[in-house]
């Protein structure tokens, strides 16, 4: 092929150049909103410190933003499983959702590392773990598999800007490394969604009894699958309605169908740990926390279980469109009962987030979706964006 039938090569300058200047919604306008009060709370977080800013105490050191950081992890499974299942199992018919799950699972991520740094003290010290090692430390294992696992995900997903950008060299180049990007994706995912988990073992005394188990490392990884392809289902919803893009119903049903064994498994396991550990009867003794398990269970697992298994849930869209949210909802419920709620009885105080956490929440995860409509809209994420620029492939 000769040279000039390939995508002219353009800068990000000539790219930014180019963008139209975007319509005023009511949607647009709330998310401006959001973010503009979110970034004056962060100005002032940083200003004055979070013992003027949030609710946390000594006795409640962890709150909102801790809950936030795990959904966000949460929600990127769908980014490993999609992409071991194309690339290490040789699933063909998921291809055409590789693109989308690595830039989710990449949000994801992201969303965790900005509630970090909210949520740190001396968020300046946040490169410590690069140069002091503790290798005794839980947390030191997480910040390391952030590390190179959000750097793996910018590396799985720089060919599709490359493509943007028509940079012939630099995309084949980076197309070459796929599969070992993938292998170290794998690996390092299921190391930090376990070992966020293992977090939880070390307080045994805190953490109540429905939700402190030895098997927390387990539950998180298996259900962190579960709510990456029921955020990965709703991405495409949103793409499709928001931006015109095609819905592969095809492949979302192969997703509910596997949603229908890891949620079911997933089930199972927390049945028998409770079981096994005579905690079983906590759901009615317990206050606040027993109906929120019960939340958790039913709305996030067993519900959306027997809806998916469903053919005609499953071949309608609303059906595999709200039964992914109820996933959703009921995975948000989970992580903010482990990483929340669950230690406010151990604590003896209340805890409620002040505006700013809230508002800096919201901001977090309100980026996280401008971003998505943003990349969804200018770069070729879905399979009839980058078939109209496949000349690069062929080159």
């Amino acid at each position: 092929m000769s040279q000039s039938a390939l995508p002219r090569r353009r800068s990000f300058a000539d790219l930014v150049a180019r963008l139209p200047l975007p319509k005023v919604t009511i949607w647009r306008a709330l998310a401006a909103a959001v973010i503009g009060v979110g970034l004056v709370s962060m100005i002032r977080r940083f200003a004055l410190g979070l013992g003027a800013t949030t609710n946390l105490t000594d006795q409640y050191p962890w709150g909102l933003w801790v809950g936030v950081k795990l959904c966000g992890v949460a929600f990127a499974g769908g980014g490993f499983a999609i992409t071991a299942a194309i690339y290490l199992f040789g699933v063909e018919r998921l291809r055409p959702i590789a693109r989308p799950a690595v830039l989710v699972a990449g949000l994801g991520y992201s969303c965790f590392i900005a509630s970090l740094i909210m949520d740190l003290g001396k968020p300046y010290n946040v490169w410590h773990p690069m140069v002091l090692w503790n290798h005794h430390s839980v947390m030191f294992e997480v910040a390391w598999c952030v590390m190179l696992y959000t750097t793996v995900l910018s590396l799985e997903f720089s060919p599709v800007v490359f493509e943007r950008l028509g940079w012939s060299r630099a995309y084949h180049t980076a197309k070459k490394f796929t599969i070992p990007l993938v292998l170290a994706g794998l690996m390092l995912s299921m190391m930090h969604q376990s070992s966020l988990g293992s977090m939880y073992l070390i307080v045994p005394n805190r953490l109540h009894p429905l939700w402190y188990s030895s098997g927390l490392p387990i539950f998180f990884f298996v259900s962190s699958i579960a709510a990456g392809l029921s955020m990965l289902t709703f991405a495409f919803f949103l793409a499709h309605r928001i931006l015109g893009r095609r819905l592969r119903r095809d492949i979302l049903q192969s997703l509910a169908k596997a949603s229908v064994v890891v949620l079911g498994v997933y089930f199972v396991m927390k049945v028998f740990d409770l079981l096994y550990r005579g905690q079983l009867g906590a759901i009615v003794a317990s206050g606040i926390e027993g109906p929120l398990f019960l939340g958790e269970m039913l709305l996030g697992v067993l519900f959306p279980m027997i809806l998916f298994a469903r053919s005609a849930v499953r071949n309608s869209k609303n059906g595999l469109y709200y039964t992914s949210i109820l996933v959703i909802l009921g995975m948000v419920l989970n992580r903010m009962n482990v990483g929340v709620t669950g230690f406010e009885k151990s604590s003896g105080v209340h805890y409620f987030p002040s505006f700013e956490e809230l508002s800096i929440a919201a901001m977090v995860v309100t980026v996280g979706f401008v971003v998505f409509g943003l990349a969804a809209k200018h770069l070729p994420i879905f399979p009839e964006d980058y078939r109209r620029n496949s000349r690069l492939e062929h080159h």
